[in-house]
């Protein structure tokens, strides 16, 4: 019996309990996530009649046939001005179960997520051209993404299009006007979104993530047509990005690719989230940036990409820097122990060689402020 248990006052709750995820189920109470964990909800078990009652008031006019017919949908709903749901409906077992998800309205800082003040300069600088955010899953990508749009959305006033799949974050506008279209649901796929985003006077495109052929090339266009573009990409480190980029396309087409590259792109920016020893922080970022200078420019188009890392490692006066730099940085301010970043670096006798640099000049300084 659902009582006075509603769907508006349960997707109200995940707001107060910092839920992530509500799940509504025949034979269950509702199910809220909370940190990972799912808590059943102080109430009695649900009947088939309970969850179709229960969701009828969300599920749009338009979408009650496809429900029907398809035997599930997605759709986004609102609940009041900021709180925002991605809501997948589905037949399960004669009945109608539903997975809701709470996007998150609440978008960290660059100070929040610990990030180097390099990434705050690019958002600010950068007013055209192709924004890499790359890691592998889990590292924190959409995170930092959605940090640097959302301090462009502060601090200039422009038109901002989103194009992901599915939204993570809800930007409120402030100075900046934003659309976020979401695939399968307001959009049907990613080339489709791009086409349009050009013809809406965009200032900023944020893709989500770079999937496909079609996707990467309208990305390219966008940013070499000045437009700002900002993606994230699945891969390790800077310059693994170059090679999963050509990926996307036939080898004939590789060095066209590359000269648009090397006119478009702004900036490649990893990361790796490493467990953090402060109490009150549970993990930081280390982080590699490769921002695109003449040199970059020309080591792009005759496809030297190996020669990227020594780039970065002797063009830190510039803004960039590599994982052992950073490495080193967090060994150094205390936030991860030198055995941790060990187990991240890229080349661990280099990261013991540099952290041994920092700890020998400081006992020379202690040893002088003794004398």
């Amino acid at each position: 019996m659902l009582g006075e248990m509603t769907i508006h006052k349960l997707l109200i709750k995940m707001g107060e309990v910092n839920a992530s995820d509500l799940h509504i189920k025949v034979g269950s109470p509702p199910v809220l996530r909370i940190a990972s964990q799912l808590h059943r909800v102080d109430s009695g078990v649900m009947t088939a009649d309970d969850t179709a009652a229960l969701l009828a008031p969300i599920i749009p006019a338009n979408l009650k046939q496809q429900l029907e017919e398809k035997g599930g949908l997605d759709f986004s709903h609102m609940e009041g001005p900021t709180e925002r749901f991605r809501c997948a409906i589905f037949h399960a077992g004669g009945a109608i179960h539903a997975a809701i998800r709470r996007v998150n309205p609440v978008i960290p800082s660059f100070k929040a997520l610990h990030l180097p003040k390099i990434y705050g300069e690019i958002a600010d600088t950068t007013h055209e051209g192709l924004v890499v955010i790359c890691g592998v899953t889990g590292c924190g990508k959409s995170t930092t993404l959605a940090a640097m749009i959302d301090h462009m959305n502060e601090t200039r006033m422009s038109n901002i299009i989103t194009v992901e799949d599915p939204v993570e974050y809800l930007f409120v506008p402030k100075k900046s006007f934003i659309s976020q279209r979401e695939i399968g649901i307001d959009v049907v796929d990613f080339p489709t979104s791009l086409r349009a985003a050009v013809r809406q006077d965009p200032d900023t495109i944020m893709i989500g993530e770079m999937r496909d052929r079609e996707t990467m090339m309208a990305g390219l266009m966008a940013a070499e047509t000045g437009h700002t573009v900002f993606v994230t990409l699945h891969t390790a480190d800077t310059m693994q990005s170059f090679g999963r980029i050509l990926e996307f396309f036939p080898s004939s087409e590789h060095q066209f690719i590359r000269s648009t590259l090397a006119n478009g792109l702004r900036a490649v920016m990893a990361q790796r989230l490493l467990p953090c020893v402060k109490e009150d922080i549970d993990r930081v970022p280390a982080t590699e940036v490769l921002l695109n200078n003449s040199t970059v420019q020309d080591k792009i188009r005759a496809n030297e990409d190996e020669d990227m890392p020594a780039i970065i490692a002797g063009s830190e006066h510039e803004g960039m820097h590599d994982f052992t730099s950073s490495l080193t940085r967090l060994v150094e301010e205390d936030f991860v122990d030198l055995k941790t970043a060990e187990k991240y670096a890229p080349n661990r006798e280099a990261l013991v060689s540099r952290v041994r640099g920092i700890e020998v000049t400081a006992d020379k300084l202690i040893q002088r402020v003794k004398r």
